[in-house]
């Protein structure tokens, strides 16, 4: 199989070019048709000799997927199906517009490997990483490409548990040889991986979303088997290192299950631990799935909770629900295919 160009940085370009014969300069000139032009083939790169665009094409492709399906909303929420890391096995994105926004939701793994027992991705179990080029393309190859204004690493799998190749992304993302986004306009969801929860906070300055969903250490590992590697109260300690008063965000994603996790004690709890850190609180309606002991908060309840956490200083919202009649929402990803094949 040939190398995939898309997810190469310029200096790793340069030396490609090289390699085939190209001179040095030729590298940015591959990046720039890589993430400004956006080509889908390297024939396309004309400033490039016709021979040695035939002399990169031996061994290398710009490596594009693009949808296999596509799926629409009544409330204009789309879901595209993507072929994934193996044969039959896909992934899904989300593109979510809302007035002059149109957020990608963006998928990181076939699967996962956290076990969330409310997840739907969680429940196919883990499929392998996707590479840079497959999470590019989400991007790149979607009917709304050139209009994103946001991305949300929210979609299939733990970002922070496909740290390199998320990195990466990020990199081509908001560098000015790349995308040349803010990272204002991108926000990453994770569960907490510690030690790469660290590194994106180090090495990145886009927003961070925690999926917290339980205050209390023991109630949060029934629902997130990981709560037992990665404790909440490491994850809060760690965030509280740094400073999110600036244009950084970090917020927290709570979702609610009636009668589990959605008391007063619960939110009176949520506030004792998120004292200290400037961050919101994004309350989300469970999607309800199969096999799971547990529905959904009803409308008061949430209310009720959000007044609480308000109250006591904490910002928070009931976060609208999107893409429900497609399942396309929150923890509904599960790739058409991935399911197909586990019901045979």
């Amino acid at each position: 199989m040939k190398e995939r160009l898309l997810g190469k940085t310029p200096a790793e370009l340069k030396e490609i070019a090289i390699s085939v014969g190209l001179p040095s300069f030729a590298g940015g000139q591959i990046a720039r048709w890589l993430y400004v032009s956006k080509v889908k083939d390297i024939s396309e790169m004309t400033n490039i000799s016709k021979a040695g665009r035939e002399s990169l094409a031996e061994k290398y492709e710009v490596g594009r997927t693009f949808p296999i399906g596509v799926q629409e909303s009544t409330d204009g929420t789309k879901k595209y199906l993507f072929p994934a890391v193996r044969e039959g096995e896909a992934v899904e994105a989300v593109m979510i517009p809302d007035g002059d926004r149109k957020t990608l939701c963006v998928s990181s793994q076939a699967g996962c490997r956290m076990g969330c027992k409310f997840c739907m991705t969680g429940r196919q179990g883990f499929h392998g990483n996707l590479t840079p080029a497959d999470i590019l393309s989400q991007f790149l190859s979607i009917d709304e490409a050139e209009d994103l204004s946001n991305a949300v690493f929210m979609g299939m799998g733990e970002p922070l548990d496909n740290w390199e190749n998320v990195r990466r992304v990020l990199e081509v993302l908001t560098a000015d040889w790349g995308f040349a986004w803010s990272p204002k306009r991108i926000t990453l969801s994770s569960i907490g991986v510690i030690p790469n929860l660290k590194k994106y906070l180090d090495e990145s300055k886009c927003h961070l979303a925690i999926s917290l969903h339980d205050p209390f250490p023991e109630e949060r590992a029934s629902l997130m088997p990981m709560e037992k590697a990665w404790h909440l109260r490491d994850i809060i300690a760690l965030l509280k290192e740094y400073d999110f008063t600036g244009q950084r965000r970090v917020s927290f994603e709570y979702t609610m299950f009636d009668g589990f996790n959605d008391s007063l004690r619960h939110a009176d709890e949520l506030v004792r631990l998120l004292s200290g850190i400037e961050s919101r609180v994004n309350l989300i309606r469970f999607h309800k799935i199969p096999d799971f002991p547990y529905g959904t908060s009803s409308r008061e309840t949430m209310e009720a909770f959000r007044d609480r956490l308000s109250k006591r200083g904490v910002t928070s919202t009931i976060r609208a629900s999107r893409g429900e009649d497609i399942l396309a929402a929150c923890g509904m990803l599960a790739g058409k295919h991935n399911k197909n094949r586990a019901d045979e």
